[in-house]
């Protein structure tokens, strides 16, 4: 079995993030779903659990980052194309997400980025390797 990833990122309302990440065209495994928390499938090795703020509160003895003020990471995507890193951008500020700074074109590699509902920064990004500058 390879590695999996899973993510686990506090939400304020899970019905809402929900909501929007099925805009963006991820699904959601129901056994792992409930009114506390979801599953959202991101691939076949990456997931992100999406967790109420009380219920995630009991797997840390921390205070939950305030992300209006604070990042607490970037959750970086690769796409297969920079057609693909607009589509799924694009989605993403048609379904609400905050769009904190225009695409970044450096030749061998194309970035977008998205805030979520509760204010995560995700990073989408397509890399060509044939054009990746050695040095």
């Amino acid at each position: 079995m390879p590695t999996q990833i899973f993510v686990n990122l506090p939400v304020k309302d899970l019905k809402r993030s929900i909501e929007f990440f099925t805009r963006l065209g991820y699904t959601f495994n129901p056994d792992f779903t409930d009114e506390k928390a979801t599953c959202m499938i991101i691939s076949d090795t990456i997931y992100a659990m999406l967790l109420v703020e009380p219920f995630f509160k009991t797997f840390t003895q921390k205070a939950i980052c305030d992300t209006s003020k604070d990042i607490e990471s970037i959750i970086a995507l690769s796409c297969e194309s920079r057609a693909a890193v607009d589509e799924l951008a694009q989605k993403a500020e048609d379904a609400g997400a905050t769009i904190p700074k225009p695409a970044n074109d450096m030749g061998f590699m194309y970035t977008r980025s998205f805030e979520d509902p509760d204010g995560h920064l995700w990073e989408v990004f397509y890399m060509d390797p044939a054009a990746i500058p050695h040095g």
